[in-house]
């Protein structure tokens, strides 16, 4: 039986964190400011299948029901987000 190894997954979610932060960074650097907040909704659901069918590929699970599962909680989350953005109304 395998036993857990702390630096192991701590080192994973680190580097899971920090790609999953470089690749909006990237769409802000080359995006329009006009057209930017389309274009970092689209392509951050984008990233969020690519990275759901990284995580499945490397655990051994399902690789379409981790992109469907990752793609839908994701897109929830940042549609919950920018709802509660709008009744506060925060514009950045």
């Amino acid at each position: 039986m395998c036993q857990a190894n702390p630096i192991q997954a701590a080192i994973a979610s680190g580097a899971s964190f920090t790609v999953g932060g470089v690749l909006p960074l990237l769409i802000v650097l080359f995006a329009t400011v006009q057209d930017m907040e389309y274009w970092l909704y689209g392509f951050t659901i984008v990233f969020l299948a690519i990275l759901g069918a990284t995580a499945a590929k490397t655990g051994g699970s399902n690789i379409i029901k981790a992109v469907i599962r990752i793609t839908i909680w994701g897109t929830l989350a940042l549609g919950l987000s920018a709802l509660v953005g709008y009744i506060f109304g925060v514009n950045v």
